[in-house]
């Protein structure tokens, strides 16, 4: 069984741009589950979508712009270096390699992704590599709500509701994290910079000049 002492988050995305909405869930399930560390992994060739707007090199240079403040937070770039899709069971084996089978690790995902969690490549996998915090902002259907078979089945079975057990062993569990309800939305952001309109405090400042200066979203 885990100690707890350095629970891991890992949050991945496309973060095309990354935002607030980004930020502050890792903030708020990190203080709420006594996360140690999260790290932000961008997608170099995500599988499960069209491709994104901005090149991989700007969207990792856009996420580590975002979270340098922060020392709770860290950038993991080998999404964006592989010349292969980037399979979440695959950043998740290779993180275990390097951290053992002992450390407790979180995926983080939204309410919407892990209600298509059925979907993604050898999914119930993940599982035995991580504990799944799903993130739900406050007024929204349950998550357990309108789930797919298989895993309405994994989430009856592993859902918990005390967030410590996540910190005490290393995989396994789901759990739902209430968050505050931002919002923000990437799209809506390259939409607003499209039509020229200000996209101001629903970022980081330090990314909307990056975006400037390259005209990322013109």
């Amino acid at each position: 069984m885990a100690t707890g002492a350095a629970a891991l988050g890992v949050l991945g995305g496309t973060f095309d741009p990354i935002h607030y909405g980004h930020l502050r869930l890792a903030l708020e399930v990190a203080q709420q589950v006594g996360l140690t560390e999260v790290r932000f992994i961008p997608a170099g060739r995500p599988w499960h979508r069209s491709p994104p707007r901005a090149a991989a090199s700007h969207r990792l240079a856009m996420v580590r712009l975002a979270v340098s403040d922060n020392p709770l937070f860290r950038v993991d770039e080998r999404e964006v270096v592989a010349e292969s899709p980037g399979y979440t069971v695959e950043t998740l084996t290779a993180l275990r390699r390097e951290l053992g089978f002992e450390r407790p690790v979180c995926l983080l995902l939204g309410a919407d992704a892990f209600q298509g969690l059925h979907t993604w490549h050898r999914w119930q996998e993940l599982f035995g590599l991580a504990h799944v915090v799903v993130a739900q902002r406050p007024g929204c259907s349950p998550v357990g709500a309108a789930l797919a078979p298989d895993l309405a089945a994994q989430f009856s079975a592993r859902q918990i509701t005390d967030p410590a057990v996540l910190c005490r062993e290393p995989a396994g569990r789901i759990h739902v994290q209430t968050i505050t309800a931002l919002d923000i939305s990437a799209s809506r952001i390259r939409a607003d910079l499209a039509a020229g309109r200000d996209p101001r405090y629903l970022l980081p400042d330090s990314v909307l000049a990056y975006i400037g200066r390259h005209r990322l979203y013109d």
